[in-house]
Protein backbone atom coordinates (compact mmCIF):
# COMPACT_ATOMS: atom_id res chain seq x y z
CA UNK A 1 0.00 0.00 0.00
CA UNK A 2 1.20 3.52 -0.78
CA UNK A 3 1.88 6.24 1.73
CA UNK A 4 0.10 9.24 1.77
CA UNK A 5 2.25 12.19 0.74
CA UNK A 6 2.75 15.11 3.54
CA UNK A 7 5.33 18.28 3.40
CA UNK A 8 7.50 16.50 5.65
CA UNK A 9 8.28 14.02 2.88
CA UNK A 10 8.13 15.91 -0.37
CA UNK A 11 10.88 17.42 0.95
CA UNK A 12 12.72 14.59 1.84
CA UNK A 13 12.09 13.04 -1.49
CA UNK A 14 13.29 16.30 -3.31
CA UNK A 15 16.24 15.83 -1.64
CA UNK A 16 16.55 12.16 -3.17
CA UNK A 17 15.53 13.15 -6.45
CA UNK A 18 18.06 15.61 -6.80
CA UNK A 19 20.94 13.43 -5.94
CA UNK A 20 19.31 10.95 -7.93
CA UNK A 21 19.02 13.01 -11.24
CA UNK A 22 21.79 15.40 -11.02
CA UNK A 23 24.99 15.12 -13.28
CA UNK A 24 22.70 11.63 -14.95
CA UNK A 25 23.35 12.07 -18.86
CA UNK A 26 19.89 11.91 -20.48
CA UNK A 27 19.67 11.46 -24.80
CA UNK A 28 16.43 13.77 -24.26
CA UNK A 29 18.15 16.33 -22.96
CA UNK A 30 21.37 17.10 -25.53
CA UNK A 31 21.02 19.97 -27.27
CA UNK A 32 17.63 21.26 -25.37
CA UNK A 33 17.57 25.23 -24.46
CA UNK A 34 14.56 25.81 -23.99
CA UNK A 35 13.79 26.79 -20.54
CA UNK A 36 10.04 25.56 -20.26
CA UNK A 37 11.05 22.44 -22.16
CA UNK A 38 13.27 21.19 -19.27
CA UNK A 39 11.30 22.84 -16.69
CA UNK A 40 8.46 20.64 -18.15
CA UNK A 41 10.49 17.66 -18.29
CA UNK A 42 11.86 17.73 -14.40
CA UNK A 43 8.03 18.19 -13.18
CA UNK A 44 6.92 14.70 -14.99
CA UNK A 45 10.00 13.30 -13.91
CA UNK A 46 9.67 14.02 -10.64
CA UNK A 47 5.79 13.58 -10.43
CA UNK A 48 6.48 9.73 -11.74
CA UNK A 49 9.00 9.70 -9.01
CA UNK A 50 6.18 10.45 -6.27
CA UNK A 51 3.81 8.55 -8.17
CA UNK A 52 5.52 4.99 -7.80
CA UNK A 53 5.94 6.02 -4.13
CA UNK A 54 3.12 7.70 -3.26
CA UNK A 55 -0.64 7.76 -3.26
CA UNK A 56 -1.41 11.49 -4.14
CA UNK A 57 -3.20 13.41 -7.08
CA UNK A 58 -0.90 14.58 -9.40
CA UNK A 59 -2.07 18.08 -11.18
CA UNK A 60 -2.55 19.60 -14.22
CA UNK A 61 -2.93 22.95 -16.13
CA UNK A 62 -7.13 22.36 -15.34
CA UNK A 63 -6.53 22.12 -11.50
CA UNK A 64 -3.55 24.66 -11.38
CA UNK A 65 -1.01 23.02 -8.96
CA UNK A 66 1.45 19.95 -9.62
CA UNK A 67 0.90 18.66 -6.17
CA UNK A 68 -2.58 19.62 -5.18
CA UNK A 69 -2.47 17.24 -2.62
CA UNK A 70 -0.08 19.02 -0.41
CA UNK A 71 -0.93 22.62 -2.22
CA UNK A 72 2.38 23.00 -3.62
CA UNK A 73 3.91 23.92 -7.16
CA UNK A 74 6.61 22.72 -8.56
CA UNK A 75 8.92 25.37 -10.27
CA UNK A 76 12.27 24.40 -12.32
CA UNK A 77 14.79 26.94 -13.29
CA UNK A 78 18.17 27.37 -14.46
CA UNK A 79 21.02 28.88 -12.00
CA UNK A 80 21.52 32.03 -14.60
CA UNK A 81 18.47 33.73 -13.96
CA UNK A 82 16.28 31.88 -11.17
CA UNK A 83 12.81 32.59 -12.25
CA UNK A 84 9.59 31.26 -13.61
CA UNK A 85 5.94 32.31 -14.50
CA UNK A 86 2.61 31.59 -12.51
CA UNK A 87 -0.81 32.50 -13.34
CA UNK A 88 -2.18 36.06 -12.10
CA UNK A 89 -5.04 35.74 -9.85
CA UNK A 90 -5.37 38.04 -7.63
CA UNK A 91 -3.62 41.45 -6.67
CA UNK A 92 -3.53 40.49 -3.45
CA UNK A 93 -0.98 37.68 -3.97
CA UNK A 94 1.94 40.18 -4.35
CA UNK A 95 1.14 41.29 -0.88
CA UNK A 96 -0.59 38.50 1.23
CA UNK A 97 1.18 35.62 -1.06
CA UNK A 98 0.02 33.34 -3.73
CA UNK A 99 -2.21 31.25 -1.82
CA UNK A 100 -0.20 28.02 -2.58
CA UNK A 101 3.50 26.47 -1.27
CA UNK A 102 6.49 26.47 -3.92
CA UNK A 103 8.74 23.93 -4.58
CA UNK A 104 11.59 25.24 -6.50
CA UNK A 105 14.17 22.88 -8.52
CA UNK A 106 17.73 25.15 -9.70
CA UNK A 107 19.59 23.75 -12.16
CA UNK A 108 23.12 24.41 -14.45
CA UNK A 109 22.87 22.73 -17.65
CA UNK A 110 25.76 20.84 -19.32
CA UNK A 111 25.82 18.91 -22.98
CA UNK A 112 28.51 16.68 -24.25
CA UNK A 113 28.52 17.01 -27.93
CA UNK A 114 30.61 13.33 -28.41
CA UNK A 115 28.08 11.34 -26.23
CA UNK A 116 25.14 13.57 -27.53
CA UNK A 117 24.01 13.58 -24.24
CA UNK A 118 22.56 16.40 -21.60
CA UNK A 119 22.45 16.58 -18.28
CA UNK A 120 21.28 18.76 -15.22
CA UNK A 121 22.95 19.23 -12.25
CA UNK A 122 20.55 20.44 -9.35
CA UNK A 123 22.86 22.96 -7.31
CA UNK A 124 19.59 24.30 -5.21
CA UNK A 125 16.36 23.34 -4.13
CA UNK A 126 14.19 25.38 -1.60
CA UNK A 127 10.73 24.90 -0.39
CA UNK A 128 9.07 28.18 0.23
CA UNK A 129 6.04 27.77 2.43
CA UNK A 130 2.94 30.04 1.13
CA UNK A 131 3.13 32.69 3.30
CA UNK A 132 6.54 33.63 2.11
CA UNK A 133 5.10 33.78 -1.55
CA UNK A 134 4.89 37.48 -1.61
CA UNK A 135 6.80 40.28 -3.16
CA UNK A 136 9.72 40.94 -1.14
CA UNK A 137 10.15 45.06 -1.67
CA UNK A 138 6.41 45.59 -1.27
CA UNK A 139 5.61 43.28 2.43
CA UNK A 140 8.99 44.92 3.71
CA UNK A 141 7.78 48.30 2.65
CA UNK A 142 4.48 47.66 4.17
CA UNK A 143 5.97 46.33 7.45
CA UNK A 144 8.35 50.29 7.61
CA UNK A 145 4.92 51.89 7.11
CA UNK A 146 2.92 50.57 9.57
CA UNK A 147 6.08 50.49 12.07
CA UNK A 148 6.41 54.04 11.51
CA UNK A 149 2.34 54.44 12.59
CA UNK A 150 1.66 54.35 9.43
CA UNK A 151 -2.26 54.20 8.72
CA UNK A 152 -4.92 53.08 5.87
CA UNK A 153 -4.06 56.49 4.23
CA UNK A 154 -0.59 55.69 3.91
CA UNK A 155 -0.88 52.12 3.05
CA UNK A 156 -3.41 53.00 0.11
CA UNK A 157 -1.10 55.73 -1.08
CA UNK A 158 1.77 53.00 -1.16
CA UNK A 159 -0.11 50.53 -3.17
CA UNK A 160 -0.74 53.28 -5.64
CA UNK A 161 2.66 54.43 -6.01
CA UNK A 162 4.20 50.74 -6.67
CA UNK A 163 1.45 49.79 -9.44
CA UNK A 164 -0.09 47.26 -7.80
CA UNK A 165 -2.76 46.07 -10.37
CA UNK A 166 -6.37 47.20 -9.08
CA UNK A 167 -8.69 50.05 -9.30
CA UNK A 168 -8.55 52.37 -6.36
CA UNK A 169 -11.66 51.26 -4.61
CA UNK A 170 -10.28 48.22 -4.48
CA UNK A 171 -6.69 49.25 -3.12
CA UNK A 172 -8.21 51.39 -0.80
CA UNK A 173 -10.14 48.09 0.92
CA UNK A 174 -7.39 46.44 0.41
CA UNK A 175 -5.55 49.11 2.50
CA UNK A 176 -7.90 48.17 5.25
CA UNK A 177 -7.07 44.95 5.30
CA UNK A 178 -3.09 45.33 5.28
CA UNK A 179 -3.29 47.25 8.80
CA UNK A 180 -6.14 44.97 9.98
CA UNK A 181 -4.05 41.69 9.12
CA UNK A 182 -0.28 43.13 8.13
CA UNK A 183 1.02 40.28 5.82
CA UNK A 184 4.01 38.02 6.59
CA UNK A 185 7.44 39.47 4.61
CA UNK A 186 7.68 37.56 1.34
CA UNK A 187 10.72 36.55 -0.47
CA UNK A 188 10.12 36.17 -3.93
CA UNK A 189 10.27 39.14 -6.97
CA UNK A 190 7.15 39.48 -8.31
CA UNK A 191 6.49 41.43 -11.36
CA UNK A 192 3.60 42.61 -13.27
CA UNK A 193 2.33 41.23 -15.76
CA UNK A 194 -0.92 39.20 -17.21
CA UNK A 195 1.43 36.49 -15.61
CA UNK A 196 2.88 36.78 -12.46
CA UNK A 197 6.82 36.48 -12.83
CA UNK A 198 8.10 35.39 -10.52
CA UNK A 199 12.01 35.76 -9.51
CA UNK A 200 13.91 33.46 -7.02
CA UNK A 201 17.67 35.08 -6.64
CA UNK A 202 17.16 36.31 -3.31
CA UNK A 203 16.15 32.82 -2.18
CA UNK A 204 18.98 30.95 -3.80
CA UNK A 205 21.39 33.06 -1.84
CA UNK A 206 19.45 33.82 1.44
CA UNK A 207 21.93 32.94 4.12
CA UNK A 208 19.81 33.50 7.04
CA UNK A 209 17.37 31.02 8.21
CA UNK A 210 13.60 31.95 8.20
CA UNK A 211 10.83 30.58 9.56
CA UNK A 212 8.77 28.88 6.27
CA UNK A 213 11.67 28.56 3.42
CA UNK A 214 13.52 25.28 3.58
CA UNK A 215 17.09 24.89 1.76
CA UNK A 216 16.90 21.07 0.69
CA UNK A 217 20.02 22.12 -1.07
CA UNK A 218 22.00 24.87 -0.37
CA UNK A 219 23.50 26.73 -3.55
CA UNK A 220 27.30 27.11 -3.24
CA UNK A 221 28.89 29.75 -5.42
Amino acid sequence: MKKILTIKSLKAEAKHFCTLNSKVYKAELFGVTDGKAIGTFVEHLFQQYLEDKYDLTVGNSANGLDLPSVNTDIKVTSIKQPQSSCPFKDSKQKIFGLGYNLLVFVYKKYDDPKKKMGMLDFVSCNFIDKNRTADFQTTSGIHNIISNQGNQDDIFAFLIDHNIPSDEVTLYKMAGDIIRNPPQIGYLTISNALQWRLQYGRIVSLNENIDGIDHIIKYVQ
